[in-house]
């Protein structure tokens, strides 16, 4: 689904913004990744707008400033997850903020809760708990990346992070059997062309080891 933030904020569809929009915010970390599985759990809404891009600068998110210029009061801003939204507890905070201060509700889909400008003492608490569990978790996941990459140098089989397991390298072979071109499964996978290619000739991560 393409990007919304093409169009000009200030435009004529932005002075007819009625009340009470659902406005969807997306963000993948790469180009190469699909953002098709935010768009499908976020659902209908009356607009999205997309980033490509690590969360890391808020200041080169420019699906999010146009998201944040867009909305109004009443509107509910959509969210896959909280981590699509903020890069930290902090940043989740200032952007959860803001945009309430401007009468808008949060919905973060995946957590099943929605956060409102007259939000509870206990509303914050369950949002900052959530919040931290979730960078919780992106530190252990980054941790057992780690150390599985050095489990694969330790083999001599690193070449770059596996983004295919065996049963998907199969899968993948007999769909390029079938007929369907490289970028095609790719896209299906959400991984890039190169990683095909390297998969199918069973190089680098994908060496077998006998």
């Amino acid at each position: 689904m393409p990007s919304q933030t093409e169009l000009p904020i200030e435009s004529e569809d932005h002075d007819k913004h009625s009340r009470g929009q659902i406005v969807g915010y997306v963000r993948v970390s790469s180009a190469d990744q699909n953002p098709a599985r935010q768009h499908e759990v976020i659902g209908h809404c009356d607009r999205v707008f997309e980033d490509r891009m690590s969360g890391k600068s808020r200041a080169k998110r420019k699906g999010l400033a146009d998201l944040i210029a867009y909305v109004r009061d009443a509107d509910t801003v959509r969210v896959a997850s909280l981590d699509r939204l903020g890069r930290d507890t902090r940043d989740l905070h200032a952007l959860v903020d803001e945009l309430t201060a401007k009468g808008c509700a949060v919905e973060f889909v995946s957590e099943g809760i929605t956060v409102a400008r007259d939000r509870s003492p206990v509303h914050e608490l369950f949002l900052t708990m959530l919040a931290a569990m979730a960078e919780f978790e992106r530190a252990r996941i980054r941790e057992r990346q780690a150390e599985g990459i050095a489990l694969a140098k330790s083999r001599g089989v690193y070449d770059r992070q596996r983004a295919l397991t065996d049963e998907d390298v199969e899968a993948v072979r007999a769909l390029v059997d079938l007929g369907v071109p490289a970028a095609e499964v790719a896209r299906r996978y959400s991984v890039s062309r190169q990683t095909i290619y390297t998969a199918l000739r069973g190089v680098g991560a994908y060496k077998r080891v006998t």
